[in-house]
């Protein structure tokens, strides 16, 4: 008897029929004042978009491309629109997700792993780095998540994450096909490069807004007051991450060993040194931004022009990179573009009455909507939007706040929020760069995702309220 189909005929006609209800029904419905046509099409096809990716009713990558066509058509400067509709998308701003800074960043993170794998030195790496958490899964697992923890406190975590690819692929090779170990580890990625920014003031570009926008308050947080107060929370948070993973991604036998192995069939030549000297020199430029003024997605590139220089990386080794990964990403980039450049963002942070909500209300509510917002739009974004109205709510309500660290506490709750979105693998690149590996659904990685998101937020908070900045 063949087996009924939910997705085709229970999830894709639900979805359909959500999104044409949000797409006519009346503005008045949604209570924000002032919604426009293009506004209300937006929210249309977020949803639509949404729900494709949480039911996985057609490949991410498939939704991803389908959304940003019909935010072509529907609110973009050069689809079958007009002015009258509201603030319209410049279609080039659409189309250029396909290209965002970002993307490239994960084709030259791809480009690193291709050719790391292509001449054995992601079996050193594997073998060095891991060497100390010995054999045993749950500690090698452990030491993935404490890495990329750490590197993510001082580089970009798409760097981090686009860089421990390379070496993951040896790791996994050594377990069995059908265990959740491979699972567990992919998931380690995103999660310790996302939770791990948290630990720092440069850690993450949320950090830096929350901290900027205090300073011109004149309120300064210094890099060791921070620093004493989240790295317990990224200590806390991945530890808890290592028992929640195995506990749900359990590795299949508890006698299976990670010993990882010298490849016999690539030898140290010339090509060997030409990706390790590029390598290394690549990490040490994601890590020195700050004084190089190199931003990491232009260091990316570098790689990428010396392989193709060098003819490490040839015109066949194009086709190993998980372009459905890139495709994917870029949906995400163009709906966190249109929310923006048509104004629904702002118009819905706007049309929340946080000045008519009592103190605990607003610290509760600004951080969800901080780790909500954070799951469909860049982190970045949701602070940029989100802080700058609470920072005068908070300073409206700073007498009131004073009992849990004033406005502080309230703009820093918001930052942290944003490093725990991780829901969706467009939420956060590290997370598609772990779906890159074929080894996580879009549901396991939700189920994850909120688990982590509303414990870490939570911490956070009790963190703060416990030992708020002074």
């Amino acid at each position: 008897m063949k087996k009924f189909d939910v997705k085709k005929y229970i999830l894709a006609p639900l979805t359909v029929a959500v999104v044409l209800f949000m797409w006519f029904v009346p503005a008045s419905f949604f209570g924000i004042e002032g919604l426009t046509v293009v506004q209300q099409r937006t929210i249309a096809i977020f949803c639509y978009a949404a729900l494709m990716w949480m039911f996985e009713i057609i490949p991410a990558w498939a939704t991803s491309v389908s959304a940003i066509v019909f935010l072509l058509i529907a609110v973009s400067n050069k689809g079958l629109t007009n002015p009258e509709m509201g603030s319209l998308v410049n279609f080039r701003e659409l189309m250029a997700a396909f290209a965002d800074p970002i993307i490239m960043l994960f084709l030259g993170g791809f480009v690193l792993a291709i050719t790391a794998s292509k001449v054995g030195l992601d079996v050193v790496l594997a073998r060095v780095l891991l060497k100390p958490f010995g054999t045993n899964p749950k500690w090698v697992l452990l030491g993935f998540l404490t890495l990329i923890s750490v590197m993510s406190m001082f580089m970009s975590n798409t760097a981090t994450a686009a860089m421990m690819l390379a070496f993951l692929a040896p790791v996994l090779r050594t377990l069995p096909a059908d265990g959740g170990g491979r699972v567990s580890l992919a998931m380690a990625i995103p999660i310790a490069a996302n939770v791990g920014g948290l630990g720092t003031p440069i850690g993450t570009p949320p950090n830096a807004i929350a901290i900027g926008q205090l300073s011109a308050m004149d309120i300064n947080i210094g890099f060791a007051a921070w620093m004493v107060r989240f790295v317990p929370v990224v200590i806390i948070m991945i530890l808890f991450a290592w028992w929640l993973l195995q506990f749900l991604f359990p590795f299949k036998a508890k006698d299976v060993k990670i010993v990882i192995n010298p490849d016999e069939h690539h030898e140290m030549d010339w090509k060997f040194w030409v990706v390790t000297i590029t390598f290394i020199a690549t990490i040490l430029l994601w890590m020195t931004g700050e004084l190089t003024h190199l931003n990491s997605n232009v260091v990316a590139m570098i790689p990428f022009a010396v392989f193709a220089l060098t003819g490490v990386f040839t015109r066949d080794d194009f086709s190993k990179i998980d372009w459905h990964v890139l495709w994917m990403v870029a949906g995400g980039f163009a709906i966190g573009t249109a929310l923006n450049k048509t104004g629904l963002a702002a118009a819905l942070v706007e049309s929340i009455p946080f000045g008519s909500w009592s103190v605990i209300a607003v610290l509760v509510i600004s951080g969800l909507l901080g780790w909500l917002l954070s799951n469909f739009i860049s982190h970045s974004s949701a602070a940029n939007l989100l802080i700058p109205i609470l920072a005068v709510v908070g300073t409206a309500m700073n007498e009131q706040l004073g009992a849990f660290g004033g406005v502080t506490t309230l703009l820093v709750c918001v930052a942290a929020s944003t490093s725990f979105a991780m829901l969706l693998p467009i939420s956060t690149p590290p997370n598609a760069i772990a779906c890159s590996t074929g080894l996580i659904k879009t549901n396991d990685m939700a189920k994850v995702g909120l688990i982590i998101g509303l414990v870490g937020v939570a911490l956070s908070y009790a963190v703060l309220l416990i030992f708020p900045f002074k």
